[in-house]
C-alpha cells in the first residue's frame, strides 16, 4: 500500500498493491495494521456504505457536525471525481479543497478525516462508489455546502449541468454554512 499525502495533507490517497495476471485481478482494499503503520492512525469503522449513481449524478456536498465522520472511499466500478473541503477553522487549510478521480482501473482510495464536507461527481455512464466510515449516520445533524459555491470555487469537470437531489440544490453557501472549531 502506498499512502500519499494530497496538497491538504490530512487527506491521504491511498493506492493498494494490485496484483494482477490474466485472470484478472487482487489486492487488499482495505488492511488496517498496514494503514496504521504507514500512517500512524487508528481507524474504527462503523458502517460501509455503498452508492450506485448515473453519469453526471453529483453528491454533495455533505457532512456532520455533531457526530462528524471520517470516510475511506474507493470505486468499484465507473469513474468518479471525488472532492473533499475543509471546514476546521482551526486548520491551515481551512476552506481549501482536493479533487481526486477515483476508478475501477486505478484501484486508488481515499482517506477524508472528520471534519470534511464530502462529495463526488460521475464521470462514466455508471458509478458504484463504497465508502466506510467512522461515525453513524444521523439525519438530524446533515449539512449540505453548496457545491457550486464560488468562495470555495471546485473545478468539477462538468460536461454538463449536474443531476442534483433536491437537498443538494439547498446546500448553504460557504458563509452561511456551519463549520468546525
Amino acid at each position: 500500500m502506498k499512502v500519499t499525502p494530497t496538497a491538504i495533507p490530512e487527506v491521504l490517497l491511498i493506492e493498494p498493491r494490485v496484483l494482477a495476471d490474466a485472470r484478472g485481478f487482487f489486492f487488499e482494499s482495505f488492511n488496517q495494521r498496514a494503514f496504521a503503520q504507514a500512517t500512524g492512525l487508528q481507524l474504527d469503522f462503523v458502517q460501509d456504505n455503498h452508492s450506485r449513481s448515473a453519469q453526471g449524478v453529483l453528491r454533495g456536498l455533505h457532512y456532520q457536525i455533531e457526530q462528524p465522520q471520517g470516510k475511506w472511499v474507493r470505486v468499484v466500478r465507473g469513474r468518479v471525481f471525488d472532492v473533499a473541503v475543509d471546514l476546521r477553522r482551526s486548520s491551515p487549510t481551512f476552506a481549501r479543497w482536493q479533487g481526486v478521480e477515483l476508478s475501477e482501473d486505478n484501484h486508488r482510495q481515499l482517506w477524508i478525516p472528520p471534519g470534511f464536507a464530502y462529495g463526488f461527481l460521475v464521470l462514466s455512464e455508471r458509478a458504484d462508489v463504497l465508502y466506510k466510515v467512522t461515525a453513524h449516520h444521523e439525519p438530524g445533524d446533515e449539512h449540505r455546502l453548496a457545491w457550486n459555491d464560488k468562495q470555495i470555487g471546485i473545478e468539477w469537470p462538468l460536461q454538463a449541468p449536474p443531476l442534483l437531489r433536491e437537498k443538494d440544490r439547498r446546500g448553504l453557501a460557504w458563509q452561511q454554512a456551519p463549520c468546525f472549531p
